[in-house]
């Protein structure tokens, strides 16, 4: 199983023009499921993006707090395109994704366990299989990918950061500081046993 969760001020989803479900300030959870993947991984990965500390505390030290420590809301829309290849050409392939009978069983799965785990009220939904149109405000912006296979986790956390000291320590990099910062792109990646998360 795979997730995408986008830390936003306010997110929806609308079908054939009709509003479905919006949020405020909280988590957009892109998910994906695999041909492979079972209810156990669909309950580890409601866990986890329930738990991902995307926000700063109150002393304002970041990556503090997760979105049940916010109060904030969660916006959670199937997305099987997630599991595209494209390593055999440009044309996108989905066999690693699950059929539409699976996949629903195991997102509606996934989704029941986030709620009960949560709030009801607070944990929105898309409409499986439907063309949506999403829309979102980033917060930031930061992303956090994660990848559940047989109870191991993934994290990757991709952010455009502000001013930094260089993270590099390389001298090439001198030509582009400016009074000891730097401003670039992070991108770090995390592989990590599913006990630890929890």
């Amino acid at each position: 199983m795979k997730t995408v969760i986008q830390r936003v001020k306010s997110a929806s989803v609308t079908v054939d023009g009709q509003l479905i479900s919006s949020i405020a300030k909280g988590v957009l959870i892109f998910a994906a499921i695999g041909k492979d993947d079972t209810p156990k991984e669909a309950e580890s990965m409601a866990s986890k993006v329930l738990k991902v500390k995307l926000w700063e505390d109150d002393q304002g030290s970041k990556w503090k707090k997760n979105v049940q420590e916010i109060n904030g809301e969660v916006l959670c829309v199937s997305q099987f395109t997630l599991l595209a290849s494209t390593k055999k050409g440009n044309k996108p392939d989905f066999h690693k994704s699950a059929s539409a009978a699976k996949g629903k069983e195991l997102y509606d799965h996934f989704l029941a366990r986030v709620r009960s785990q949560y709030r009801h009220d607070r944990v929105k939904d898309g409409v499986f299989q439907a063309m949506m149109d999403v829309e979102l405000v980033n917060d930031g912006p930061v992303g956090v990918d994660y990848r559940c296979i047989d109870e191991a986790v993934t994290i990757e956390i991709e952010t455009n950061s502000a001013e930094m000291k260089n993270p590099t320590d390389f001298a090439a990099f001198t030509d582009e500081l400016e009074e000891g910062a730097f401003k670039g792109h992070v991108h770090k990646t995390f592989d990590l046993p599913a006990s630890l998360m929890e």
